[in-house]
């Protein structure tokens, strides 16, 4: 076992615990973690250290532990910055297992506060101490009734209890969660914050929670991560556990992002690289922290939807309505319900109703609460729905309808998303689900979040096992091992793909016009012209793509038009000739290409390829290596899929040989590692089935070895 987790054991669950910097003062930081220990009745030895008090809101004071010859679990320090090291050093002497340290100003504000932070850790390894923080919120572990925080979430109560693990880097957003939770009735097993991560890091609160038994789901607010290749470990392990990993992470644009060598790293951002590497290895990303919460809080207690397809049910019309074009919109279906639902609702409805979306609205009194219930029960009962939305709107009995619905969702087994969208007006509604903790939301966005989560999610568990490293075959690693780094200009980069088994244009570097002739001699007219320099990035920018060249004088010409169009572009380039190959056409354009990322290792991407590649942003990615089969996963949800598929007659393109592809460079990507920085195919020309798909361009970077200067 990692010894984090057998201190973290002794941080969150203390039978004992210090407060340095105790205060009576509400107004200071020490003030108010000594009141939120005695408020919400942790009831284990607390004990304030205070340099001059004897005492503090009642208890004892100590103005150091060392040779008091108490045994503390865990102490908290609540001081400026220049007496923190002092106390951590007493801390350490009187043999605490771990410290909080909820101070500022350190690594987050420039190298002064760096070796501040520095010192802290040097203190506490010298003792076999732990340390979350500093410039951190601290912590609650409400089955302890334990509140070992300053955050003001505190001064409401009591404690939200449940089964959500959080592990949050923001101290304020983790307040804030806690007040949504007491809110909306979720509660958690632990809910901390780790600051600037200077010894206890974010991984390490992933895996306390995978081996805690109060915790079902773990929700991370994610600013960036010390170590991306133990996170995916701990997601396995997650994923192995049957506890989900629901994930928001600062940082989505890539504004400022730094002018990238081939469409691949524009495309293959640090945050699009985290959002693939969260979907293979199903981690639920969401794009709002409150959303951690309720997400987290249907998958506990209402499980997965074994398909994506969803009955609506509201006492509104026009609700009903709206929420069925909601549910398309969000990438779910509306499910077909089968004859017996059918059978079972016609004789409550007025004639040509529909079933899905259903109105349950209109209904006379007498039977309108009873028919509700009876179109949940149909629903819920019918193997062809895998989720049900309630969207509960103003209609008479509402409470009554409320509190049926919950309860029968929680007795279905049926996952079921309850939607509130009155106001105030149903807070008696709200206060019936909180009291049997049935999960509703207030919103029809966070409906949909919930059940969009839960899909993905039930998606991700029956997913089969990542697909082990296809052979790459002995020449193409040999080639690799040649081969300097830097930029690979595209014959070099073809070259390198066809020892890989993919298929190029055959082409040939002319250095000069006139060896370009003698070389459509052999291949016929008409002629691609393309400029070689090592110094440019995308050809088309600079013209240097000159396409349907049909005789010596329009080669020619294209030739001068690429040497002037280079000049210009980028001054001091060199031209070193250029590349010709055949004119092909018939077949759809494509961008396959792979990088490096230091977090997670190798990717591979997919995408709508041609020289609006950035713009059309069609793009799918994966973690690689990746089997055939997840290959053809990440085809078929581009934007593009249906023109591949045949769409509007066209005949279908050669699927299967795109999909070799992208698994021939993502397993390249992986047994070159960090060595293949960035390769580029743009475009790759997929032909139609039976046809084969084949490089027109390439490109790549590589990275020295190690011992090579670049």
């Amino acid at each position: 076992m990692n010894p984090a987790i057998s201190t973290l054991r002794a941080i969150f669950s203390p039978r004992s615990v210090a407060v340095y910097g105790a205060s009576a003062d509400p107004a200071k930081f020490g003030g108010r973690v000594m009141k939120f220990l005695l408020k919400h009745g942790y009831a284990g030895r607390i004990v304030p250290v205070h340099p001059s008090a004897s005492e503090v809101l009642g208890l004892p004071a100590l103005p150091r532990l060392n040779g008091s010859g108490l045994d503390i679990d865990a102490c908290l320090l609540a001081l400026p910055a220049p007496h923190l090291a002092t106390a951590l050093e007493d801390a350490g002497r009187a043999g605490v297992r771990g410290a909080v340290v909820i101070t500022a100003d350190f690594a987050e504000t420039g190298a002064e506060g760096a070796a501040r932070q520095d010192e802290l850790v040097s203190i506490a390894r010298r003792h076999g101490l732990r340390l979350i923080g500093p410039n951190c919120l601290g912590y609650i572990n409400p089955p302890l009734n334990l509140a070992l925080t300053s955050s003001v979430a505190l001064a409401a109560g009591p404690m939200p209890r449940g089964a959500i693990g959080l592990a949050c880097q923001s101290g304020s957003l983790m307040a804030s969660l806690i007040s949504h939770a007491q809110d909306c009735g979720a509660g958690f097993s632990v809910a901390a914050t780790v600051g600037n991560q200077a010894d206890i890091e974010l991984c390490d609160l992933i895996e306390y929670f995978i081996d805690d038994a109060g915790t079902r789901a773990i929700c991370l607010y994610v600013e960036g991560l010390r170590n991306g290749r133990r996170f995916l470990e701990l997601a396995r392990r997650a994923h192995t556990a049957g506890k989900p990993i629901l994930a928001v992470k600062a940082g989505r644009s890539e504004a400022g992002q730094q002018l990238t060598q081939s469409h691949t790293a524009s495309l293959a951002g640090s945050y699009a690289v985290w959002a693939a590497a969260c979907r293979d290895h199903g981690v639920i990303l969401l794009d709002d922290p409150e959303a951690l919460i309720y997400c987290a809080h249907f998958l506990i207690r209402c499980g997965v939807p074994q398909s994506p397809a969803i009955a609506v049910i509201s006492p509104s019309g026009g609700t009903v309505a709206v929420t069925g074009d909601r549910v398309i919109a969000a990438g779910l279906t509306l499910a077909a319900p089968g004859t017996a639902t059918e059978t079972a609702l016609r004789p409550l409805l007025p004639p040509g109703r529909l079933i899905n979306p259903l109105d349950v609205g209109g209904l006379p009194r007498a039977s309108g609460l009873d028919s509700a219930l009876t179109a949940y029960r149909a629903f819920a009962a019918d193997p062809a729905i895998g989720a049900i939305l309630i969207a509960v709107a103003t209609t008479p009995q509402l409470e009554d309808k409320v509190r049926q619905w919950g309860q029968a969702a929680l007795e279905s087994g049926k996952p079921t998303a309850i939607l509130l969208t009155p106001g105030s007006l149903v807070d008696g509604a709200r206060q019936a689900l909180r009291d049997i903790g049935c999960p509703f939301t207030n919103r029809l966005d966070d409906a949909l979040r919930v059940l969009r989560a839960a899909v993905d999610y039930g998606e991700a568990l029956r997913k089969p096992p990542a697909a082990a490293l296809t052979d790459v075959p002995a020449t193409a690693l040999q080639h690799a091992a040649t081969l300097h780094a830097g930029r690979l200009n595209e014959p070099e980069t073809k070259a390198l793909l066809r020892r890989c088994g993919i298929a190029t244009t055959e082409d040939v570097l002319a250095p000069t016009v006139d060896q370009a002739l003698a070389q459509v001699r052999q291949i016929g007219w008409p002629v691609v012209l393309k400029g070689v320099s090592r110094e440019l990035l995308h050809k088309s920018e600079a013209g240097a793509v000159q396409l349907g060249i049909r005789d010596e004088t329009a080669l020619r010409d294209a030739w001068q038009g690429i040497a002037a169009g280079l000049a210009a572009h980028q001054p001091g380039a060199v031209l070193d000739g250029c590349v010709v190959q055949p004119m092909l056409q018939g077949g759809i354009e494509l961008i396959v290409g792979c990088r490096w990322d230091a977090q997670f290792g190798a990717v591979v991407l997919v995408g709508s390829g041609g020289v609006l590649v950035e713009m059309l942003d069609d793009v799918q990615m994966a973690l690689a290596p990746v089997s055939a089969a997840h290959a053809k996963r990440l085809i078929a949800a581009l934007r593009i899929a249906p023109a591949l598929n045949g769409a509007r007659g066209r005949r279908p393109a050669d699927i299967d040989a795109l999909a070799d592809v992208v698994v021939r460079l993502g397993s390249l990507a992986a047994a070159l590692g960090p060595r293949l920085a960035e390769l580029d195919i743009n475009p790759l020309l997929v032909r139609e089935a039976g046809r084969g798909a084949i490089a027109l361009d390439g490109r790549a970077t590589l990275s020295a070895p190690t011992g090579e200067q670049p």
